[in-house]
């Protein structure tokens, strides 16, 4: 058998892979996976065991994670939200952990030791981070890893509406190859994560998102027929319109999330990209 899988997206190598892909594909072993949980706010996930080569992607708090393999202090698997497979540190994850019930709708959080704003901070949470509300008060919730405050979560299910507004928050947030937070995060991330947070499921790569996003839209010579919502595509690189003109996007020429004239944009971006490979366009769109 000749495999035909994106590599990114399936958990196999030439000597493991997962038993539901056993009958599709050649291994010398098909193995079950366990269900884990990220148990730290950020996880990096890698092509290879070892932190040092390049970080592919990072897996949120709460997030599961199917590890197949476990060796020398990390596991190979897949994240079950958006299907990237690769390498993490085995103690970034937990099993057991409870089933998360809402989602973190800020675009950071604080994890306070105890429910008072003057308690000292562990850390942060991200946004589209997954928590089980273990206990309440007026104010703050307890997630088990600290206490974050009610109006920074929401339950699944609660989306904001407006993913354009969504990117927008992470305006001028580091640029990070990878990285999936708004203390750096690149261009795709940026997408996923105004996306996810409406609720829309979305993968993680920008390539994947010009095959599986919105419909395609012929982009007029002059750009007249831009669009709040729509989503630019280059080779390796993807931004949104704010509105007709502007792009916003997290990109390595501003090392930042920026938003610029996309006439701009687009003729400096031919220069290292090429041109504008497609334009995908959601049906309802808020303006």
């Amino acid at each position: 058998m000749t495999s035909k899988f994106d590599p990114r997206l399936t958990p196999a190598r030439p000597d493991l892979a997962a038993d539901f892909l056993q009958g599709k594909l050649e291994a010398k072993a098909f193995v079950a996976g366990q269900a884990n949980r990220v148990k730290q706010p950020l996880a990096g996930l890698y092509a290879a065991a070892d932190e040092q080569t390049q970080l592919q992607t990072e897996l949120l708090f709460g997030e599961e994670f199917v590890v197949y393999e476990r060796k020398n202090n990390w596991v190979w698997g897949q994240a079950s939200r958006d299907g990237f497979v690769g390498y993490v540190r085995a103690d970034a994850l937990a099993v057991g952990l409870p089933k998360p019930d809402h989602w973190v709708c800020a675009l950071r959080t604080p994890l306070y030791q105890w429910p008072d704003l003057k308690a000292p901070v562990s850390g942060f949470l991200h946004q589209n981070s997954l928590v089980a509300v273990l206990g309440q008060d007026d104010h703050y919730v307890d997630t088990g890893a600290g206490w974050v405050h009610v109006g920074d979560i929401k339950p699944d299910g609660d989306w904001r509406a407006d993913f354009v507004q969504t990117a927008l928050d992470y305006l001028h947030a580091p640029y990070v190859w990878g990285g999936r937070s708004s203390i750096g995060l690149d261009c795709s991330a940026l997408v996923q994560n105004a996306l996810m947070a409406a609720g829309l499921p979305c993968l993680r790569d920008s390539d994947m998102q010009e095959a599986n996003l919105g419909a395609p839209v012929q982009l007029a010579d002059d750009l007249s027929n831009l669009r709040r919502g729509d989503l630019l595509f280059w080779k390796g690189h993807v931004g949104l319109m704010v509105d007709a003109k502007t792009l916003l996007h997290a990109n390595a020429h501003h090392m930042a999330t920026a938003a610029e004239p996309v006439a701009g944009a687009i003729a400096r971006i031919k220069k290292t990209a090429g041109p504008v490979q497609s334009v995908r366009r959601f049906k309802a769109v808020k303006e």
